[in-house]
């Protein structure tokens, strides 16, 4: 239940609804900008984190650069290009390094089976390959060592591989053709939606739309060209993320020597690209922030101007309640618990509007949205800090007034 002091409050604001609805629509938008702010920037965060995941936020990726022509014949002439050996070499050489997975990628014809058929990509990868890229099975098995020495003729399929191949749901076990090899299913990888094919600048896996084969078993059942890479990446597992940073830099000077100075490969660190990537976020939020915090200011402002008006309008009202034995003190809360209700509906009312602005925002760029509890309370808490604060002196000059002359003014 409301007590009397409270429901005298609403009461005298509803005895002003315009007024009162002016001042509120400035902390509406105060509150509703940070709150849109704040859901669209943990939504671009936690985004952030999922794409930096798919590529291993304590890997080093190495990937080969695309040359044709004359510029690969003279890089051919001093440097054979990415190979295994390099991968194995820095898991030698980079401190803390403990495993690594490389991929190379098949030149796709066709892939189609008895069901159906598919516009898919095709990587050979090393056996630890679906750990470092975060990938998970959704049924069958990974691919093993065992199925790398023997060159098996087995593959696992992304979902919407899986799904386009073998419409009934059934592929495990079951026979396809990739150009002209056939290969037998063994796994089905888990779905996994990115949103995005790209993260700053970063090309990431449609894993959803590969077929994964053994390296050793794609280098020896498919055809390459004869100056092509062994491999078009590797992996890098870095066991403590604080050495990646110098763990790039050894791993730059190896390439470098193992490559004769040929820049025929670039490094990709995605840990950098994930900071670089909050920076940029951060830089944002503080400019968006900066925005919804005048707009605050502002609906202070306003919170400030009802309060003086009430003063002047109210002034017999004050009179008589000085007059009656009310204390200083009983003013100044009369109008701190008007400010306060006013505070507290534009708060709630800008919750709601920054919930529908942000998923406007998100559904028009095609953002994510999430929400922290903190901020969202930061923000009610900041809506009525501020409203309060603007509220104490219209409160004070209140208070302050000399109660005979307040009886007697007009």
């Amino acid at each position: 239940m409301i007590s009397a002091l409270w429901r005298e409050a609403i009461e005298e604001l509803s005895r002003r609804k315009l007024r009162t609805l002016l001042t509120l629509l400035g902390m509406i938008f105060g509150v509703g900008a940070i709150v849109a702010m704040q859901g669209v920037g943990e939504g671009s965060r936690r985004e952030a984190l999922k794409l930096v995941d798919s590529l291993g936020l304590h890997n080093l990726i190495v990937e080969a650069k695309s040359q044709d022509g004359d510029a690969l014949k003279e890089a051919r002439a001093r440097s054979i290009g990415l190979t295994v050996a390099d991968a194995r070499a820095a898991l030698d050489v980079v401190p803390s390094a403990e495993r690594y997975a490389a991929e190379k990628r098949v030149k796709r014809w066709g892939v189609y089976s008895d069901e159906g058929q598919a516009d898919a990509e095709i990587s050979g990868i090393s056996p630890d390959y679906f750990q470092l890229a975060s990938l998970h099975l959704a049924e069958g098995r990974a691919l093993s060592a065992g199925d790398d020495a023997s060159l098996a003729a087995v593959a696992v399929l992304g979902h919407q591989v899986a799904h386009e191949l073998f419409p009934d749901g059934k592929p495990l076990g079951r026979l396809f053709k990739v150009n002209q090899v056939w290969l037998r299913v063994v796994g089905v990888l888990a779905d996994r939606d990115l949103g995005q094919d790209k993260f700053e600048g970063v090309a990431l896996g449609a894993e959803s739309n590969r077929v994964f084969v053994p390296l050793a078993s794609a280098r020896a059942r498919f055809r390459f060209q004869p100056m092509e890479d062994e491999v078009d990446r590797f992996l890098l597992r870095i066991k403590n993320p604080d050495g990646l940073a110098a763990g790039a830099r050894v791993l730059t000077v190896l390439l470098d020597q193992r490559h004769a100075g040929v820049s025929d490969y670039r490094l990709i660190v995605p840990q950098q690209l994930y900071q670089q990537n909050q920076k940029t976020q951060r830089i944002f939020s503080v400019v968006m922030g900066s925005i919804a915090g005048v707009s605050l200011l502002v609906g202070g402002i306003g919170i400030m101007n009802i309060m003086l008006a009430n003063v002047l309008e109210r002034r017999r009202e004050i009179g008589l309640l000085r007059a009656i034995g009310a204390r200083r003190q009983d003013i100044v809360q009369r109008f701190l618990r008007e400010a306060l209700v006013i505070c507290l509906a534009g708060a709630l009312a800008g919750l709601l509007f920054g919930a529908l602005l942000a998923y406007a925002i998100a559904a028009f760029a095609g953002w994510q949205v999430a929400w922290a509890p903190i901020g969202v309370i930061a923000s009610v808490l900041a809506c009525v800090v501020i409203g309060l604060a603007f509220s104490i002196y219209p409160a004070r000059q209140a208070a302050a007034l000399d109660p005979i002359a307040a009886i007697r003014d007009e």
